[in-house]
């Protein structure tokens, strides 16, 4: 008896910790979204329900312009990063060649390092070559950063392969492209779509890379909202991520239900 007690007493703490760790993540969001409706310019106080703000939104030229140059370049980078970290990854788990073992260790780099080191380096390799800072070298460096997440995601859905597929194919007359194209790639689909996801998320926030190599004209979203602390976040922007959290979550709830249909027909 003592000991059921004990278990429920138990069971009760950890839902009482787990709830309060779903608390303090998702409460900012939560108030990003009331706020989104709030009649005051400022957030600071709760005065009232409108919905005017996101026809603001719409209208504020700076604020769109800057979502436009971060959607482009997390497309950009992202198309580019996916296609070069899934062959970067599939080279270097199936052929042998001096320094590999080299590359290896520097393609975590880009991961482990401040990325404020990254965003000076590149800066620096810029102003060397004198390349004109704008959406180009943004790309270009978002590029450089993803790279690595992607060959790390690709690689560990490579690890897990038969490779008595890929011989099978060979053996009955397969070139290697077809081989690639007919058997590996559908296999690597799961980790080329989660690198490229991660790509596109650490793009679509990057903040400190975007700081050092962008030019005047190619301003992104989160250097907007950065700039704008200092005078104040008006609810246009609190409307502007109340849309982005919804498009995520329809996302989200899409991939959910079509991952159960497949649970589903597989059974």
């Amino acid at each position: 008896m003592r000991r059921a007690s004990k278990k429920r007493l138990t069971g009760r703490m950890r839902n009482v910790y787990i709830g309060l760790v779903f608390f303090f993540l998702y409460i900012p969001i939560a108030l990003v979204i009331v706020y989104s409706f709030n009649t005051s310019k400022m957030n600071i106080l709760f005065e009232g329900v409108t919905a005017h703000w996101y026809a603001d939104m719409v209208r504020n030229r700076a604020l769109m312009d800057s979502l436009k140059n971060t959607l482009i370049i997390a497309v950009l980078s992202t198309a580019a990063s996916t296609v070069i970290g899934t062959l970067g990854a599939v080279g270097l788990s199936k052929y042998d060649f001096i320094g590999k073992k080299l590359l290896n260790k520097l393609l975590y780099i880009p991961v482990v390092i401040p990325e404020i080191v990254l965003g000076i380096a590149l800066l620096c390799v810029y102003s060397a070559v004198r390349m004109t800072l704008g959406i180009a070298t943004i790309t270009l460096s978002h590029i450089t950063f993803c790279i690595p997440f992607v060959i790390i995601s690709v690689r560990a859905r490579l690890a897990g392969m038969d490779k008595s597929l890929e011989e099978a194919s060979m053996d009955l007359g397969a070139g290697r492209v077809r081989t690639f194209v007919s058997i590996i790639l559908p296999l690597l689909l799961p980790g080329v779509f989660s690198g490229a996801v991660l790509s596109f998320c650490l793009s679509l926030d990057d903040i400190i890379i975007s700081f050092f190599t962008s030019g005047p004209t190619s301003t992104t979203l989160p250097m907007k909202v950065f700039s704008m602390v200092k005078t104040g976040v008006t609810p246009e922007v609190n409307a502007l991520f109340t849309v982005i959290m919804l498009c995520t979550i329809g996302i989200i709830a899409v991939n959910t239900g079509v991952q159960l249909r497949k649970m589903k027909s597989n059974k």
